[in-house]
């Protein structure tokens, strides 16, 4: 019970179901989110009296819950792909009085059949939003998700459906979700020498940089993944891959150059250091300044204006336009 009335996320399966709960280690497949975060995405949803929402993910069937108490069962469809957790939710639900309707199904093709919704609640994280999901929702609705970029960072994003089948919003809060099992990160298996060289550009910087540059680095470059590690005696390593390439930057106080390996056929540290200092050159603007535009063509990250789209870098690191 302190574990459930605790700011805290609580995990509740490993490796999709496949190792016991109680064991402890494993790969963090389904969650109940921290209430804090329940609330700040529940805010940005802000469903009005009759609307009826389409909810991706019930995992435990808490948010399902919440939803179904504000607005009714009958205007609550809750999508989840697990099996084993689409059955504990439903037992949940069933226990604490409520019947919203559940769906067993893959949550990134929404559900059509009692479409359109006037609010998508998005409860694990995406790099790409389906297009399906502007499609089911109402001209002027609005769908609220865990952007969670290849990227570093993961934000909550608001979006709101316009009438020409298009969806535009901005970042919110920083969060950090379990993805949707369709859009998963895997390592790339890469073979081949690594190409050596050096930066004076401390990696450090880009990585522990303001969320606008985050955002701005995932924009410029959406297939890049990157991740980090501090080492001993001050000591910093940064990896980067992509499908085909990837690069290894370490950080050592006592050199004034900084390592970096990259392999493949993109430069993939001096692809993330152009974005990082374009970011710079635009005088280094914060998280609020930039928005997401999604269309059926696929989705785009922009600066000040939906009409001020960020163009990518491309695989010779030269400046966006």
């Amino acid at each position: 019970m302190d574990a459930v009335y605790s700011d805290a996320a609580i995990v509740t399966q490993l490796d999709d179901g496949a190792t016991e709960i109680a064991e402890g280690k494993g790969d963090y497949t389904s969650s109940s989110s921290a209430p804090a975060v329940v609330a700040a995405a529940l805010g940005l949803l802000d469903p009005y009296d009759g609307d009826e929402v389409l909810e991706i993910g019930t995992g435990t069937g808490w948010t399902a819950g919440l939803l179904a108490h504000r607005l009714g069962d009958e205007s609550v469809t809750s999508v989840e792909i697990d099996q084993a957790v689409f059955t504990a939710a439903s037992e949940n639900l069933k226990r604490a009085g409520y019947a919203p309707r559940l769906i067993l199904g893959n949550g990134s093709e929404g559900w059509a059949e009692v479409a359109p919704y006037d609010r998508v609640h998005v409860t694990c994280g995406v790099c790409e939003v389906p297009y399906a999901w502007v499609e089911q929702t109402r001209p002027g609705g609005v769908i609220v998700l865990p952007w969670t970029p290849r990227w570093e960072g993961g934000y909550l994003t608001l979006l709101t459906v316009v009438g020409d089948g298009t969806a535009v919003g901005r970042f919110h809060g920083g969060v950090g979700f379990m993805l949707l099992r369709s859009q998963r990160w895997e390592l790339p298996q890469l073979e081949g020498n690594y190409r050596k060289s050096s930066t004076y550009l401390d990696p450090r910087r880009v990585v522990r940089a303001p969320a606008g540059a985050a955002v701005a680095v995932a924009g410029l470059l959406p297939d890049v993944y990157g991740a980090h590690a501090d080492q001993e005696g001050g000591e910093f390593h940064l990896s980067l891959w992509s499908e085909e390439s990837d690069a290894q930057v370490h950080y050592a106080p006592d050199y004034k150059a900084v390592a970096v390996l990259q392999r493949g056929p993109r430069n993939l540290w001096d692809e993330v250091a152009a974005a990082y200092l374009r970011w710079l050159s635009w005088g280094a603007p914060s998280k609020d300044r930039f928005g997401m535009t999604v269309t059926r063509g696929g989705q785009h990250i922009w600066l000040d204006s939906p009409d001020n789209s960020i163009t990518a870098v491309n695989r010779h690191a030269e400046q966006a336009e």
